[in-house]
């Protein structure tokens, strides 16, 4: 039976082809498969040769004779000059075509393999071709077959070489594998358009079953939109994923030379299991032996008994194309040899696609595989073609009542269909600054000496006269020096700043020196090569600062950094572009981001830092553009990483520093989801010893995150950031903004919405609705009550740092043991001394709770709601004074930016 969920009034549009259901699951495995058609050329190679992997790999030569006569002139063989697979075929050599030209292949209808090979390196002519080398960043070519464009102005260097992780490439060559179908009336061409130069190294074409990707009665497929999903459709492959083990090669394959990568770049970090059982695998007419290698079958990803979220995948594709996923299923565990003993749904791009999948029920029985299908659409607003995370969630479904709260995933391949258009090919990547330079070699002859002397006299000239400027400035400088700060307008502190950075380089009067040693100066012409002369295609972001770029350094190592160029519209300065490079280049830790350099060449005021693949904390709680929400137990943990390094800049660094500006923007998260705290040009160095308790200072920070205390008595202490980063727990909780304006009263403010909801016993209303189901009540009654210990209006009252980076590692071993356990009551609360829990009587009372506070009452989510209603009768003293709600808010403009630095 085919069945088919259409949802036209979605975004996404899903056809869901279920599997039948087989009577007979016993039947004789069926053979490999044997392709009938099997090419396999090395392109410009003199005669056949030999790959790695022990295939064999014959010269295009024999096929020219399908090529124009004109072929000569047209196309020749090259080799590959230097790199890393410069001896491995069949990346050795090269056809490297000057104008169009078309590979003729005479095979057999239907549908095909077709995998290009690309090695982006320099290329010299072979024997013959008169010495001519091409140079790999010239190479622009589109390739249609049987008009079908697969790539369009397409360019390997670049696709290679780009920083952006969506599109980066861990090898040095790239392999794009087509599906095209070849009808009765056609022949299978395959033309090469160069602007300037195309090249290829490989080629393989491999038949493949009718019915391998295209099952039951293709007239049934109906007209979607545009798009006719049919035999005859061409498809990309993106993914083909052995989900839970290891790589498998082409000859690992069922006889077709697919090659199984594994997962690990794309699932996100939760709590998951791999098992692997060799049994036998009891394949079907519907699921032949040819679908997969055994040990798709035999392996998997299937969840951790303490994982309660699910599976969790994301993949980078283009937006506005139909991708077809599919999914191979195989029950081999043996406590699953039954129905009902495990169900689980399919969500892809946040579309529930199907809801209660039972591989045993669906398939037949144990060790028999199913294979599932759905085609989905991925949107393109912006029309850009630009990249978007995908994601796929595989969820227990317990409405049924299964016997295990579990989900298991054995394989999957996306495949990318072509458009109305025919066409399957996307923009390149943003070219790389050096590239677009040009670095072309000047003519120099005697006017070019004589420019060369002229300059060199003109420089020396104009650095007497810089040195003779900055002596001028140093010496007004030590004057005007304890009046200069106030006055500081827009126009002129770009100015101040640069002559105060010369200052310090050559040791300054107040002695005060950026710490070269420790970080490096970029030049401008460094930066502007890294980020396409700060073109807005490399934007990642703006801050209060000005505009981060996504940049590229180091050349060949391929580094990427983020780049942050103060505005000139920006309210901040020298000072806080002083304060970043001094406070970060000397502190190193995992929770805090690195600064790698800063420049400050001719007036500009530019930071360099690590590049964190995952961006900001906010962006994954308000369910920015392709960025799903974080589940429960990864949010405590970036939360316990931020607060790691918060304790470290209190307590670890030589002299304790205040960060001053601790929100959700200003917590990064890497590419393994480890949170760092960015963004010190706020930060202050704290009281240096026990007489002095605070720093007395203007307030700085952001509205919705600064401490009452600090802002009533211009004095911060490390409870500020503490203040601060309550804020940012609830934050986290919430998934909501800090301060709503045109929210009733009683929550505009989340500091005082969270309090309030804790201490009515409503917390359970305030959780981010994506998080239902995910939160043991006992982890939640000790996280919330962290952040509102944090909140505490004295700042004397609230934890220490350490103590909170306690707290929430107890809450995250209550969430793993109420995971573990199924809900059953937790261990008993182990004393510690120091950490003022909320007391019952009162939020001015710190008090430590012993085991008998709690009373066994988080056995049930029933009791903890009765716990939870003890506390109303509770006061606190509201976290914002009234003698301020009168005040203007123009008091906070300063504070009003929630963006990140």
């Amino acid at each position: 039976m085919l069945a088919f969920a259409l949802r036209l009034s979605f975004p996404i549009i899903i056809f869901h082809f279920l599997a039948l259901r087989l009577a007979d699951t016993t039947a004789a495995a069926a053979p490999l498969y044997k392709a009938t058609e099997f090419f396999l050329l090395s392109c410009g190679a003199p005669s056949k040769s030999t790959s790695q992997d022990g295939r064999d790999w014959d010269t295009d030569n024999h096929y020219l004779q399908f090529m124009p006569t004109n072929t000569a002139e047209l196309s020749s063989p090259a080799i590959a000059e230097q790199g890393p697979l410069a001896s491995q075929v069949p990346f050795t050599t090269a056809r490297v075509f000057t104008s169009e030209l078309t590979y003729s292949f005479r095979v057999s209808p239907g549908q095909k393999f077709l995998r290009l090979y690309f090695y982006p390196a320099n290329y010299s002519a072979a024997a013959g071709g008169g010495g001519r080398r091409f140079n790999k960043t010239d190479f622009f070519f589109t390739v249609t077959a049987n008009n079908y464009t697969l790539l369009k102005n397409f360019s390997a260097f670049l696709t290679v070489s780009s920083p952006d992780p969506f599109v980066f490439s861990p090898d040095p060559f790239i392999k794009k594998e087509f599906i095209v179908n070849v009808d009765d009336k056609q022949q299978l061409n395959l033309t090469f358009s160069p602007s300037p130069y195309a090249f290829v190294n490989g080629i393989e074409i491999v038949s493949m079953p009718s019915d391998l990707y295209f099952r039951g009665d293709n007239n049934n497929y109906p007209i979607i939109s545009a798009v006719h999903f049919d035999n005859s459709t061409t498809m990309e492959t993106l993914y083909r994923l052995n989900v839970g083990s290891r790589h498998l090669g082409p000859k690992d394959d069922t006889g077709m030379f697919r090659e199984w990568s594994v997962d690990d770049y794309y699932v996100v970090d939760l709590m998951y299991q791999t098992p692997f059982l060799p049994v036998p695998v009891y394949y079907t007419n519907q699921t032949p032996a040819y679908t997969a290698p055994d040990l798709v079958y035999t392996s998997a990803r299937v969840m951790d008994k303490s994982n309660r979220n699910g599976l969790f995948w994301l993949f980078p594709v283009d937006a506005g194309f139909f991708y077809l996923f599919r999914f191979y299923f195989c029950e081999f565990e043996p406590e699953f040899t039954t129905v009902y003993q495990r169900v689980f749904s399919i969500e892809i791009n946040k579309q529930m696609v199907e809801d209660d999948v039972d591989v045993i029920d669906q398939s037949g029985g144990r060790e028999v595989p199913i294979m599932k299908d759905y085609v989905v659409f991925v949107p393109d607003p912006d029309r850009r073609r630009s990249k978007h995370n995908v994601s796929l969630v595989l969820r227990p479904n317990m409405k049924d009542k299964p016997v295990y709260f579990s989900a298991i995933l054995n394989g999957l391949e996306i495949f990318k269909l072509n458009d109305s258009t025919g066409n399957l090919a996307v923009p390149n990547p943003p070219e790389i600054p050096a590239i677009q330079s040009g670095l072309m070699p000047e003519k120099k002859g005697r006017k070019g000496l004589v420019a060369i002397i002229g300059g060199l006299v003109g420089g020396v000239a104009a650095l007497l006269l810089v040195i003779i400027l900055i002596i001028f400035l140093i010496f007004r400088r030590r004057k005007r020096m304890p009046n200069l700060a106030p006055s500081v307008t827009k126009s002129s502190w770009v100015t101040m700043a640069r002559d105060s950075i010369t200052t310090q380089k050559t040791g300054g009067s107040d002695g005060s020196r950026l710490p070269l040693d420790l970080c490096r100066h970029f030049s401008l012409d460094e930066l502007k090569r890294a980020t396409g002369n700060f073109n807005d295609n490399f934007v990642i972001g703006r801050g209060g600062f000005g505009k981060v770029y996504l940049g590229y350094i180091d050349g060949a190592d391929k580094t990427s950094v983020a780049i942050k160029r103060l505005s000139p519209e920006s309210s901040q300065g020298f000072r806080e572009f002083q304060t970043e490079i001094k406070m970060l280049s000397k502190l190193r830790h995992l929770h805090l981001v690195s600064l790698i350099g800063y420049c400050d060449t001719d007036r500009e005021m530019i930071l360099v830092y690590d590049y964190m693949a995952h961006g900001t904390l906010r962006d994954h709680l308000y369910k920015a553009a392709g960025k799903p929400p974080l589940p429960w137990k990864q949010r405590l943990k970036i939360c316990i990483g931020a607060a790691k390094g918060l304790h470290y800049l209190h307590a670890g660094a030589r002299h304790p520093i205040i960060h001053r500006d601790v929100k959700s923007t200003n917590i990064l998260l890497d590419e393994k989801w480890v949170a760092k705290l960015s963004d010190f040009g706020l930060s202050k160095v704290g009281p240096l010893g026990e007489a002095v308790s605070h720093v007395s200072t203007a307030v700085k920070g952001s509205f919705g995150y600064v401490d009452p205390e600090y802002y009533r008595r211009r004095q911060v202490t490390e409870k500020s950031d503490v203040y601060s980063f309550g804020v940012v727990l609830f934050e986290v909780l919430c998934a909501r903004a800090a301060v709503i304006p045109n929210l009733p009263r009683n929550k505009v403010s989340l500091a005082e919405w969270g309090r309030r909801s804790y201490e009515t016993g409503d917390v359970s209303e305030i959780v981010d609705p994506n998080l239902k189901g995910q939160i043991a009540s006992e982890c939640l009654i000790q996280y919330v009550e962290i952040a509102c210990n944090c909140l505490k209006d004295q700042g004397i009252d609230r934890p220490a740092m350490n103590d909170v980076v306690w707290g929430l590692e107890f809450a995250l071993q209550l969430q793993d043991a109420a995971d573990k356990r199924g809900g059953l009551s937790p261990p008993r609360t182990p004393e510690r001394p120091g950490f003022p829990l909320l007391a019952k009587g009162g939020d001015g009372e710190a008090a430590n709770k012993s085991d008998e506070d709690y009373g066994g009452a988080f056995t049930t989510s029933e009791n903890a709601e009765k716990l939870f209603r003890t506390k109303s009768s509770a006061t606190a003293t509201s976290t914002s004074d009234d003698s301020l709600r009168g005040q203007s808010h123009t008091i906070f403009s300063e504070l009003s930016n929630q963006l990140g630095r």
